[in-house]
């Protein structure tokens, strides 16, 4: 049976996300940075793989009105400020370096602005 052309995209991004998952394992000292893009938000969370919990997460639909960054504007500001409030809350819950894990999503647009935003915070990964 034929997949429409959306269905078929997700399948391909959930299979890529597994091969990823493979090889890559969040720990309580360096947590995963999951992060999922829809079509008018994303989300980030840290999850600890030996627990299966989630310690932090942040989304664009969260958060007030995006700030405006230089260089950016609309989405793309969206994903950075939130990168940078996801650093935020996982230095206060005392993490300070991740492993990051892009969701078989490219590594570019608004994926790369939520990265650049949470390096910005002072996560390092």
């Amino acid at each position: 049976m034929a997949l429409n052309k959306s269905a078929e995209r997700r399948r391909r991004r959930a299979k890529r996300h597994k091969r990823v998952l493979k090889k890559m394992r969040g720990t309580a000292d360096r947590p995963r940075l999951v992060v999922f893009r829809s079509l008018k938000n994303i989300e980030g969370q840290l999850v600890d793989d030996d627990r299966g919990a989630t310690l932090v997460g942040v989304s664009t639909q969260a958060l007030e009105e995006a700030p405006e960054v230089e260089d950016l504007s609309g989405k793309m500001a969206a994903s950075y400020t939130a990168g940078k409030t996801l650093a935020e809350k996982a230095k206060s819950a005392g993490i300070e370096s991740i492993v990051f894990d892009r969701g078989g999503y490219r590594y570019h647009g608004r994926v790369k602005a939520f990265a650049d935003g949470a390096r910005a915070g002072g996560l390092k990964f």
